[in-house]
């Protein structure tokens, strides 16, 4: 098999849309998670699910910032390293969740508990350790990184605009939510997995054009050169 910057560039694409459709999916019907309710089947299966939604996420942001690099900028290389940070860390709390919770929550239902209102941006009252910077900082990357890279994937005019525009508003609508309830805090991987659907499958779609037409894709600006849709 034959590994070309096209195949990598779709494959890239269909993370993202991977990612964008489990981030949505497990977030339907979420029951509320603390020490009664973590051991359970259905939450350590969503739980794991999230960590693959975040692998796959990376995956997509890596080939989204990649094929259209010479587009991207200074401030494309900025927002690509801190959303990716924000991504790497974001498979933190699910599989903490997912793996180590669930043998604790008999024994110590207190800073289970704490764990997870830290990871949902609600308060806590005991001392979960580092965790609570790792988590502070995963909120900052994430949110900031998503702000930064969707500006500049608005900028290099190459993806879908409104998804651009939908991920650049997605980290300032996500911040926003972290201060609501619990059921409203869910609310945000609507505009987050819908975003990441529409730059994943705009990816994709770009690639596929220029393979099958054996000619580069020229997005539509006002800068005449043409840059190779499916670079890496």
């Amino acid at each position: 098999m034959t590994v070309t910057p096209t195949a990598l560039t779709r494959a890239a694409g269909a993370a993202a849309i991977g990612a964008g459709a489990i981030f949505i999916g497990v977030n339907i019907g979420h029951p509320h998670m603390d020490a009664t309710s973590i051991a359970t089947t259905e939450l350590i299966g969503r739980n794991s699910l999230k960590v693959l939604m975040a692998a796959l996420a990376l995956a997509g942001i890596t080939g989204m910032y990649v094929s259209q690099i010479r587009r991207n900028g200074l401030l494309g290389l900025i927002g690509y390293l801190v959303f990716a940070a924000g991504y790497l860390l974001l498979m933190t709390p699910p599989y903490i969740a997912a793996f180590v919770l669930p043998s604790i929550a008999e024994t110590n239902p207190g800073y289970v508990n704490d764990v997870l209102a830290a990871a949902s941006g609600r308060t806590f009252t005991g001392d979960i350790g580092p965790l609570a910077t790792v988590l502070k900082v995963q909120g900052f990357a994430y949110l900031g990184g998503g702000l930064l890279f969707g500006i500049a994937l608005f900028r290099a005019h190459v993806l879908t605009r409104w998804a651009t525009l939908l991920r650049t508003a997605s980290g300032p609508l996500s911040a926003s939510l972290f201060v609501m309830p619990d059921a409203f805090y869910r609310l945000l991987a609507f505009p987050n997995g819908i975003a990441m659907v529409a730059l994943g499958y705009s990816l994709w779609r770009t690639a596929h054009t220029a393979h099958t037409d054996g000619t580069p894709v020229q997005a539509a600006s006002k800068d005449s050169r043409v840059i190779p849709a499916g670079a890496w």
